[in-house]
């Protein structure tokens, strides 16, 4: 196998088959999002209370769909990073940020894990990025980069407990676990518990009837120390 296929594979590997089918077909059309989806997005990035100038984290940026809220926010001042583990979903992105000029967006080819990043951030928005939340490894590699009282805004999936979902419960699951990434643990009724314990203050709702989680709060302070340092990008990384 050459270098190249076995790319490819990996490639492949990093994204779910419906994904692969989605990039492609959304491809032409930068600036799409789903419009029921849209909303949740816009107040997620209320709830990190950026101001122009800040620097925001957008882990599991996928196609970019938060983009274009995190750069009204922060304005031409501030800087938006994006950390996609999918390449196949970074070349979506990166045809956003082309489409629409922002010179100061930039994707990291990555998992959360691992991701090389330099400086302090004001906030970190985790939208669909349920095996990011749920990583003791990646938590741990992401919270040293944001300010004392960097404000974290989580979206994703979990099982609700009203009277009615049992079995829908059931068919949620399954069908999570053949649509989301492989790292991606499956669903739970409190996806947000390890996340909870970095926060000083820590805020829920329930969405489409408990399926669906938003969830917030300011990072507790981390010790200097403990900063993981190193070049932006490491090898085998990308940026846009």
């Amino acid at each position: 196998m050459t270098a190249t296929e076995s790319s490819r594979v990996d490639d492949r590997e990093l994204t779910p088959p419906y994904a692969r089918f989605l990039v492609h077909l959304i491809r032409p059309f930068p600036d799409f999002d789903f419009f029921f989806i849209r909303h949740l997005r816009q107040k997620a990035v209320r709830l990190l209370q950026l101001k122009p100038g800040d620097r925001v984290l957008d882990v599991g940026c996928g196609p970019g769909g938060s983009l274009p809220y995190l750069v009204d926010a922060v304005g031409r001042s501030g800087e938006v990073v994006g950390v996609e583990i999918s390449p196949e979903m970074s070349i979506n992105a990166r045809k956003r940020i082309a489409a629409n000029g922002w010179d100061n967006v930039r994707v990291v080819v990555a998992d959360a894990e691992s991701a090389r990043l330099e400086g302090k951030f004001d906030g970190l928005l985790l939208f669909a990025a349920q095996d990011v939340c749920v990583s003791p490894q990646a938590l741990a590699n992401l919270i040293p980069h944001l300010k004392d009282g960097a404000r974290v805004v989580a979206f994703g999936g979990k099982l609700s407990r009203r009277r009615f979902a049992g079995v829908v419960n059931l068919f949620f699951r399954a069908m999570f676990s053949k649509l989301t990434f492989p790292s991606t643990p499956g669903l739970n009724y409190e996806p947000w518990t390890l996340l909870k314990t970095y926060l000083r203050e820590f805020n829920l709702e329930e969405h489409f009837f408990g399926w669906m989680f938003l969830a917030w709060g300011s990072v507790r302070s981390t010790p200097q120390h403990g900063e993981r340092k190193g070049p932006a990008i490491a090898p085998g990384q990308q940026l846009s």
